[in-house]
């Protein structure tokens, strides 16, 4: 099997991974993006995104378009249907990176395998999987698009209580649905939740003991089928929006014994420079530990990795130098 060889390779071609492979390649480095299915990830089947600074509005495949013509545009490649099956180091120190078929080297890898939505997996959730259609993952994102209407929310953890309260500011009311009595939020947001939830006049709701069985609507989303799992008693419930916060899968299978996850899969990093426990491996984006979930910030993730990645080029022994703020931006 032959090896083509690169300064840098990027596992993965979401927002994270373009944003790197930009800065990777406008300073000259050969640069190769290896992508599983096609570029943009999550990004790509967002049908309208209004929080990226510079445009009003713009959709995700637009905007991934336009982000992977840029990184082209500075010779960066970009191989699709490349998916990654392990990674190694070698004996030059080197790091082999080895798809179906093909095996390729780098002095640095910046991983940006990107995360998933853990999904409720009940009937018609993914017909309705965008903002237009009425179910959402993320409420920073889309939560101005419901404003004045009717919405549930489902999830219990500290994402659930942050995005439910986010939500109450736009939409005319918000029923959090959850599986049990207890919220596994820190308390400081819990008590936040049930301040909004008691105060007169409300339009935040709670429904508890219950799940969501079954998503309806003809083109849109306009009920939910809610169970209570103590009673067994089901009941349709009209709204007009379904935010689903009940987790996230990070896209980190086929690092385990590479690098460093915690016990749920996210990458371990130092927050600072984005680097691994592996020497010449960076991480940004979704999949890293203290990741934000954002577009903005996973662009801001892929290109401080590939800032970073200089610093390590010039100077390997840099690695394990501690997190500090004797080296600015402005030095390089």
């Amino acid at each position: 099997m032959s090896q083509q060889d690169y300064d840098c390779i990027i596992v993965g071609a979401g927002p994270a991974g373009l944003g790197a492979a930009l800065y990777s390649a406008r300073d000259r480095f050969k640069t190769l993006v290896l992508e599983k299915f096609y570029p943009g990830g999550q990004i790509a089947t967002t049908d309208r995104i209004e929080n990226y600074p510079g445009y009003e509005q713009i959709g995700g495949p637009e905007l991934i378009e336009k982000m992977v013509n840029q990184a082209t545009s500075f010779e960066a490649e970009i191989k699709t249907s490349a998916e990654v099956s392990s990674l190694e180091r070698l004996e030059d120190g080197r790091i082999g990176v080895h798809c179906d078929g093909a095996s390729y080297a780098a002095r640095v890898v910046i991983l940006t395998p990107g995360s998933s939505y853990r999904k409720l997996g009940v009937p018609r959730e993914d017909e309705f999987r965008n903002a237009g259609a009425g179910v959402s993952y993320c409420g920073t994102c889309d939560a101005p698009f419901f404003k004045g209407r009717k919405i549930v929310a489902v999830g219990g953890g500290n994402t659930a209580v942050e995005e439910t309260l986010h939500l109450a500011k736009f939409a005319a009311e918000v029923t959090l649905i959850h599986r049990r009595q207890e919220f596994r939020a820190q308390q400081v947001l819990i008590e936040e939740l049930m301040g909004k939830v008691n105060e007169a006049n409300s339009n935040l709701k709670l429904r508890l003991d219950s799940v969501v069985t079954e998503i309806g609507g003809a083109g849109k989303v306009e009920s939910v089928r809610i169970k209570n799992v103590k009673t067994g008693q089901e009941e349709d419930f009209g709204c007009e929006g379904v935010f689903i916060f009940v987790g996230m899968v990070p896209n980190t299978g086929f690092l385990d014994g590479f690098v460093e996850l915690t016990e749920n899969g996210f990458i371990r990093c130092d927050c600072g420079y984005l680097r691994t426990a592996t020497p010449g491996v960076f991480v940004a984006g979704d999949c890293r530990v203290g990741a934000s979930m954002q577009l903005i910030t996973a662009v801001a993730d892929g290109v401080n990795a590939a800032m970073w990645m200089k610093q390590y080029l010039r100077n390997p022994g840099w690695w394990n130098a501690p997190v500090s703020d004797w080296l600015q931006p402005g030095g390089w």
